[in-house]
């Protein structure tokens, strides 16, 4: 018997699972070559310092597109005439050198990881630790590479059957077996996976909107919503909304704190279930601003939520304190799901809920004589910024609707209006640090230059941005898959390393890894805004005779504020 007749005899002799299963793990050399360059690539750091856990599972997602890449790329060069010797060492040196690099890649890695995380004031790896990196990244690696796999053979066993049955030549066997996959895929994920997702997150974020955190009770005071007189009940203003105003400062402590007599602040909150439709959370939100005459104040801030329905207390204490209690906040819950699963659920829905909430407040503010009326501004941070931007179309609309300032924190790349604004800034200006019309009406700052950027002169309406040139928020993208910004071409802006590149496919998914960790850095950093709201405060709404003096002073004040916890975006 000879050896390929031996050969084939023993093949026949597998069971065809085997036969299939050891297909699911032979690799192909291009793909591995191609693979490990998307890995050492995703090792290269990015705006936020990573652990080797989200290194791992961020470096296997990148090696599974490479390798289907280099799959490609394999078979395009393929029928290329080489000798089988050559080809056998070209393989050997390859897959040598991909493993080799993959592994001496980790040291430079974790000594990135560990200068991000110096300029954050925080702890990096150990290059010994990041180590695992390599074991998560391969398990992650092969699972999406055996799906894939998985698929195509599902691809091809289709087109056997339209072959065998209708006779259909292969070419368009297999183009129909690829359309009929696709389509069922998308479906599958559109129709049952993402459904199944949301719904999932709502079951498990739903309950703790009907809680209440330990500690909070209901106010007494009658310029809150949540009291006995008001007309929005306690037990409908979901966990953030109990949350808002039952907290905040009171008359006696700004008191004591400003050394003249103060007034209540005024906090008016709709919840989800306050009503049955959103015009329903209008119409008792301005029933509230009536009742409590929050139109007599000095001040109305109108505040649009994040996801789930939260408002930054140090940015909500900072202008109560600042105007000793004779303010008015009013904000509405339009979700009760976490931001970053609100912005992927429904964009529209937070910028709509925006608009609404604007609007309702602004036509009943202009109704009132010019002599009596508050101080209108405009606050929100996160998605709350972009859902506030959705009752603009153009900047110029602002100052004609009235607004006085405007403070907006962390603003999401899709956000309409900021996008317009840095699209056309001013030419010579840095996308991190725009400038448009020459800071006429709207200015942007990195956060520790808030108050050089608000220098004067600055007349009339003042509209700032605070976005952190590490905040993955600000900077996410679609466009990051194929499209170089602006930000990575230019100088790296405050707090951002010289280190990080762009990498086509690869800095999309390393910055969309930094979006899980935004908010957990240390203040001045990433998503996390803290007390910067109170010089944003200051830059765009300082009153009369305000001075660094009273800043310092309202700072350590919130500075126990933020130290009792974070965002809950």
């Amino acid at each position: 018997m000879t050896a390929a007749v031996a050969g084939t005899t023993a093949e026949r002799r597998r069971h065809p699972l085997l036969v299939w299963a050891w297909g699911l793990v032979r690799l192909d050399f291009w793909g591995v070559a191609v693979g490990a360059l998307f890995f050492c690539l995703s090792l290269t750091p990015s705006l936020l310092p990573r652990d080797w856990l989200f290194c791992g599972l961020i470096g296997g997602v990148n090696a599974a597109i490479g390798y289907g890449i280099g799959v490609v790329l394999g078979k395009a060069v393929r029928p290329l005439r080489v000798s089988p010797r050559v080809a056998l060492r070209a393989k050997a040196i390859t897959v040598a050198v991909s493993v080799g690099a993959s592994v001496l890649m980790v040291v430079p890695a974790a000594a990135w990881q560990r200068q991000v995380a110096a300029l954050m004031g925080t702890q990096g790896p150990s290059t010994l630790e990041y180590l695992q990196t390599l074991i998560v990244a391969i398990a992650v690696a092969g699972v999406l590479v055996g799906l894939s796999r998985v698929l195509l053979d599902a691809v091809k066993a289709l087109a056997r059957y339209l072959i065998r049955r209708w006779h259909v030549n292969d070419e368009v066997a297999m183009f129909i077996g690829t359309a009929v996959m696709v389509v069922l895929i998308v479906t599958l994920v559109n129709g049952v996976l993402t459904r199944g997702f949301f719904a999932a997150a709502s079951a498990v974020f739903q309950p703790k909107n009907s809680s209440t955190r330990a500690g909070i009770t209901a106010p007494t005071q009658p310029e809150r919503s949540g009291s006995p007189a008001s007309y929005a009940a306690w037990d409908t203003l979901g966990y953030q909304g109990r949350n808002f105003v039952a907290t905040g400062p009171h008359a006696d402590e700004l008191t004591q704190l400003n050394g003249r007599p103060a007034k209540e602040p005024i906090r008016v909150y709709a919840g989800l279930q306050t009503a049955d439709t959103a015009a329903g959370q209008i119409s008792v939100l301005l029933s509230e601003l009536d009742r409590t005459h929050a139109f007599d104040r000095k001040v109305m801030v109108i505040i649009p939520t994040t996801g789930t329905g939260w408002v930054d207390p140090v940015a909500a204490r900072a202008i109560e304190t600042m105007y000793n209690g004779d303010t008015a906040l009013v904000a509405m819950q339009y979700s009760y799901l976490p931001s970053w699963i609100s912005f992927l659920a429904d964009q529209q829905k937070a910028l709509d809920a925006g608009k609404q909430l604007v609007d309702a407040v602004h036509d009943r503010w202009v109704r009132l004589p010019v002599d009596h009326r508050p101080k209108l501004m405009l606050y929100g941070e996160s998605l709350g910024s972009m859902a506030g931007q959705g009752a603009f179309d153009y900047l110029p609309d602002i100052p004609q609707m009235g607004f006085t300032a405007v403070l907006w924190e962390g603003p999401p790349d899709a956000s309409p209006l900021w996008r317009a604004l840095v699209v056309r800034r001013d030419p010579g200006t840095p996308e991190v640090e725009p400038r448009y019309d020459n800071g006429r009406t709207v200015r942007f700052s990195q956060g520790p230059d808030i108050g050089a950027v608000a220098a004067p002169p600055w007349e009339g309406t003042r509209v700032l941005f605070v976005q952190h040139a590490s905040d993955p928020v600000v900077w996410w993208s679609p466009d990051l898959l194929v499209t170089r910004p602006d930000w990575l071409r230019e100088p790296p802006g405050y707090g951002r390393t010289t280190a990080m590149h762009w990498y086509p496919i690869v800095t999309f998914w390393q910055v969309g890894a930094d979006l899980t960790e935004a908010s957990s850095v240390p203040v001045g950093h990433g998503h996390h805004y803290g007390d910067q709201a109170l010089d944003g405060w200051v830059a765009v709404a300082a009153p009369d005779g305000w001075t660094p003096a009273d800043t310092d002073r309202v700072r350590r004040v919130l500075e126990k504020v933020e130290a009792s916890g974070g965002p809950e975006y």
